[in-house]
Parts: C-alpha cells; sequence; structure tokens
C-alpha cells in the first residue's frame, strides 16, 4: 500500500470515529428533549425532597423542559433505583437519593441487580448534617463530657432510633462501639417521634436532623455536636463529632444518578447545571440555614465521598449485624 493510500485510509478512519462521536455530542445538544422524571425513594417532605424540589425547579427553567419529581419510597429504595438502573439511558428518567440507600441496601437485603453495574453518579445538591442531642437533663456539655458519663453508668441511658438501617440507628451504634460505651436502644416510627421523646425526656440521646433540631427547644435538649468532616456554616461553634473522636464522619449525601450506560455529554450537562444551581448565593444561604452542606461536586469529588461514606456504612452494618451472608 502506498503512502497515498494509507492517507486516505487514515483519513476515513478518522471520519468514521467523528460520525461515531456525533450523535453523543446531539444527543446531549438536545437533552432534554422531554419531560425529565426525578424518581425519589423517600416520602414527600424531609431533606432529601426539599433538595430534589429546589433543584428541578431551577433545572426546568434553565433547561426548559419539564422535571418532575416522584415519590416512590420503599423499603433500601430498591423500587426506585431499580426503576431508574433499569430505564431507557436518555437522560429522561433519572434518581435523586440520599447515598446510605444506594451504597448500604445491596449489602442488606435482597436486590434485583447490582446498583453500581446500574447506576452512576453525577452529583449531590447536598450533604445533611446530623447533629447529636441530648435530653438537657444529663449532666455533661461536650462530647467528651458525655462519653466519660456513659463509660462510668454503663446500661444507664439509651438512645433512640427515627426507623432502622439509616442514619439515627447506625452511626449511633458505630460511635457507641468506638468509644466503647454500652447505651440501649430505643424504637420510634419516625423522626417527628423521636423528637418528640428526646423533648420530653424520656429518651437521653438523638443522632439526627440538624435541620430540625437546631430549630428545637434548646431550654430542653443539649446539641453537643455535628457528624459532618467540618463544621457546618449554620452553627460554627458546634464541634464537629471527629474533633473527639478522631475520624469519625457519618452524613447525609443526597444527590442525582443515572442509568449507567448515558452517554457522558448528557451527564455533564446535568452537572453542570445543577453546580450551577448551588452555587447561587440565595440556594448556598438556604441550604446552609437548614444545615446542609452545598453540593455541586465534581465527577472525582463524587466517587471519593461516596468511598469513603460506603466504608463508613458498612462498619456500621457490621456492628449492627445487618449486612447480609454472601
Amino acid at each position: 500500500m502506498n503512502s497515498l493510500s494509507i492517507h486516505r485510509h487514515a483519513s476515513l478512519f478518522v471520519a468514521a470515529l467523528s460520525l461515531l462521536a456525533a450523535p453523543t455530542v446531539s444527543e446531549a445538544q438536545e437533552w432534554p428533549s422531554k419531560q425529565v422524571s426525578v424518581i425519589l425513594p423517600t416520602a414527600a417532605g424531609g431533606s432529601t425532597d426539599l433538595m430534589a424540589r429546589l433543584a428541578t425547579d431551577y433545572l426546568a427553567t434553565a433547561l426548559g423542559k419539564p422535571f418532575v419529581v416522584i415519590n416512590r419510597p420503599s423499603a433500601g429504595g430498591v423500587i426506585s433505583s431499580s426503576q431508574v438502573g433499569e430505564a431507557e439511558p436518555d437522560g429522561h428518567t433519572i434518581l435523586f437519593s440520599p447515598a446510605i440507600l444506594i451504597l448500604l441496601t445491596p449489602h442488606i437485603q435482597p436486590v434485583p441487580f447490582d446498583f453500581d453495574k446500574a447506576l452512576r453518579p453525577v452529583t449531590n445538591v447536598g450533604t445533611s448534617a446530623q447533629v447529636v442531642a441530648i435530653r438537657n437533663g444529663l449532666p455533661v456539655n461536650s462530647m467528651a463530657e458525655f462519653i466519660a458519663y456513659a463509660k462510668s453508668n454503663p446500661g444507664k441511658l439509651n438512645f433512640i432510633v427515627a426507623g432502622a438501617n439509616n442514619l439515627s440507628h447506625l452511626a449511633p451504634l458505630l460511635l457507641f462501639k468506638r468509644t466503647g460505651i454500652e447505651i440501649g436502644m430505643v424504637a420510634a416510627r419516625g423522626e417527628p417521634q423521636a423528637i418528640t421523646e428526646l423533648l420530653a425526656g424520656t429518651v437521653d440521646f438523638y443522632f439526627g436532623n440538624a435541620s430540625i433540631l437546631l430549630g428545637s427547644d434548646l431550654t430542653k435538649i443539649k446539641i453537643l455536636s455535628v457528624g459532618t468532616g467540618k463544621r457546618i456554616a449554620a452553627a460554627p461553634d458546634l464541634p464537629t463529632i471527629s474533633e473527639t473522636v478522631p475520624g469519625f464522619v457519618f452524613q447525609s449525601w443526597n444527590g442525582f444518578f443515572v442509568p449507567v450506560k448515558t452517554p457522558d455529554a448528557i451527564v455533564d450537562r446535568l452537572r453542570a447545571a445543577v453546580t450551577e444551581f448551588v452555587r447561587k448565593p440565595e440556594i448556598q444561604s438556604k441550604l446552609t440555614t437548614l444545615g446542609i452542606v452545598p453540593g455541586g461536586q465534581s465527577k472525582d469529588e463524587v466517587e471519593a465521598a461516596l468511598n469513603a461514606d460506603r466504608a463508613g456504612f458498612l462498619e456500621a452494618a457490621n456492628v449492627a449485624g445487618i449486612v447480609k451472608k454472601q
């Protein structure tokens, strides 16, 4: 083959590659071309639902098509996750979920598919902070004092959980394991009941949503620390748990996931739009006031955050004895 033929073949090869890439670029430019269904594995209300609705209102305006939130709660978020994982990977059916449901569920209950192979993360709107709150009658005023008091009174204190296999359940178990304290568990039907019991002084300890607890009657409870890696803007004087128990971080990442084969160009456009949204000063202010750390993480930041969360959730689930046998 002479040099002219080689050049001609090379040119044809490059042109063919360009044609293969063109549909992806075109698809991203045209996306969304119709209504986008945003599936949530949680009920209406609460911080996850709030973040989803704030973001989708903006996305509908910015991208020119309706973004409709559909709440489909189920055990472990399996129904919502599988619906999105099995959807057409065209960016018109997406998931908005707390990370704990995606990362932990496959390890504690049977699921019909491999979450990691079916879904890919895009970015987060925010990370909800959880705080340690205790009844006001306890003679302690810091996390270190609480740990010391619990150690000197083994089995005499209790903590309340708002449901099972969630942050209010798993984080305390891991904290108590790491600090070597023994505390009994009381179950509540949900967060409203858990907070009511705490305010009434019938339980000693609760690890709950900062946006609610920071606005509660602080004559009846004491808030000792926050579970995020850094102090939060809503309460900058509140220490992190990790300042007393090094390395302890337990928080709620909330963000978008899409079917794993969704074109990169669509994923990039969605990430860029969400990032633009969360960087708006009024949104930053609204989120931080609610005890939420604004998101908009890059692809690498998302992967690092979810890997760290996965390790923490699995360690806590093993402490709780809820990891299913393989």
